[in-house]
């Protein structure tokens, strides 16, 4: 079968130099905002759960608006529909610039994580799988994960960096002057598809939900990226706590973040070509059995800089290895036309679990004023993922008249 084609004035290696910008910019930013944890609960004097409780908001949003932006830009383009969520994303910076109370917290974790919605890898990866060759599918995608990889290697230091220097407020009065100047790149952007002449007739987005949500191989696909999205945003959002409760040193724990920043860049590479050698639903499954090893050092070695920065540089490349593996499944089984909506999809199930991993995990500490519960439950939330994508089909739907390359 043919895919629909895709009408755009740029070439595809400028295209895809702005989506990696906007990504990095985006991903670095949202990756970073557990920097935020410890001076903003001391100035407003709430406790972790509230703070948390902002940040899995912001999660939550992220995955709800997901397949609405995604289905968006996969009608209309991406251009408009990301500059719209980065002006969204400077709202929600500004009301935690002016927060006095935990209710402007959740505001503001509500309008960034509509904001990241439209302009993180999610919504654009519909994007860069129409405009890229279907042989380089998989590898496009995959340059999406080492794009926000790096700007979370980035942003983290510079985040941290700026926050010391400047305090946290006004620290947040750069990320706005930061995020303005991107929305200019967005315009751009142009991949509206087009109809392809084919055996194949054009699918409405009603149908292309209905087609997924009948889909048993999809929605294991889905329960199992729950699971990334706790064990990601929990980390994000409280390891910095964490390595200050170990008494370490302030500079670890954005300094253990900034390396599985980096090494998430060799570890998404990696994944992105091993799809060729390896069937997708095998990697995720070791993905995430490879976390839950990881999760154990945690609980039972000595907690040093070095240990914890080495922990993370090994959990790094298994961080974001699972979105070229995902979402090549997700071209696999149903095509790119509505690509950027059914991915979103799963993002929304990757969400909820991120939701759950910063809230619960500021509850917990909260409550017993240790994170070791949270380990235990990641330990067995990735067990679970690596059973749940193990009897994946991987192959197209009947639908299709041949296979799909991711």
């Amino acid at each position: 079968m043919k895919e629909a084609a895709v009408r755009t004035a740029l070439p595809f290696w400028l295209l895809m130099t702005i989506v990696w910008v906007i990504v990095g910019i985006s991903m670095g930013r949202a990756q970073s905002m557990g920097l935020y944890l410890p001076p903003v609960t001391n100035a407003l004097g709430v406790g972790r759960e509230t703070f948390g409780l902002a940040m899995a908001f912001s999660q939550l949003m992220m995955g709800l608006f997901a397949p609405v932006t995604g289905a968006l830009i996969d009608k209309f383009g991406a251009g408009r529909i990301v500059a719209v969520c980065l002006l969204t994303t400077i709202c929600g910076l500004w009301f935690m610039y002016a927060a006095t109370t935990g209710t402007s917290l959740i505001f503001s974790g509500v309008l960034m994580g509509i904001g990241v919605s439209g302009t993180g890898f999610t919504s654009l990866v519909g994007t860069i799988g129409r405009l890229a060759p279907p042989e380089k599918r998989m590898s496009a995608i995959a340059s999406m994960g080492m794009a926000a990889g790096i700007g979370g290697f980035v942003a983290l230091p510079a985040m941290h960096l700026l926050i010391e220097s400047v305090g946290w407020q006004t620290s947040l009065l750069w990320l706005m002057a930061i995020t303005a100047l991107i929305i200019p790149l967005a315009w751009p952007i142009v991949d509206r598809p087009v109809a392809a002449a084919g055996p194949v007739r054009d699918q409405t987005m009603g149908e292309a939900l209905s087609e997924a949500l009948r889909h048993p191989s999809f929605l294991l696909l889905t329960l199992g990226f729950f699971v990334c999205g706790f064990h990601v945003a929990f980390i994000m959002v409280h390891l910095p706590a964490f390595a200050r409760d170990q008494g370490l040193p302030a500079w670890v724990g954005p300094t253990a973040l900034s390396v599985i920043g980096i090494a998430n860049i060799a570890g998404t590479y990696v994944a992105g070509q091993s799809g060729r050698y390896l069937e997708k639903r095998r990697g995720l499954s070791l993905i995430y059995l490879g976390r839950a090893i990881l999760f154990l050092g945690f609980l039972y070695l000595p907690m040093t800089p070095v240990t914890l920065i080495s922990l993370c540089g090994a959990l790094g490349l298994l961080w974001l290895a699972t979105i070229p593996l995902t979402s090549g499944l997700v071209a696999t089984f149903f095509g790119t036309t509505w690509m950027s909506m059914l991915f979103g999809l799963v993002f929304l199930s990757h969400q909820v679990g991120a939701f759950l991993g910063v809230w619960i995990g500021g509850r917990v500490f909260d409550v017993t004023r240790s994170y070791s519960a949270m380990w235990w439950i990641s330990i067995a939330l990735g067990v679970l993922a690596a059973l749940v994508n193990w009897p994946i089909k991987e192959r197209p739907v009947a639908r299709l008249a041949s296979p799909v390359p991711a």
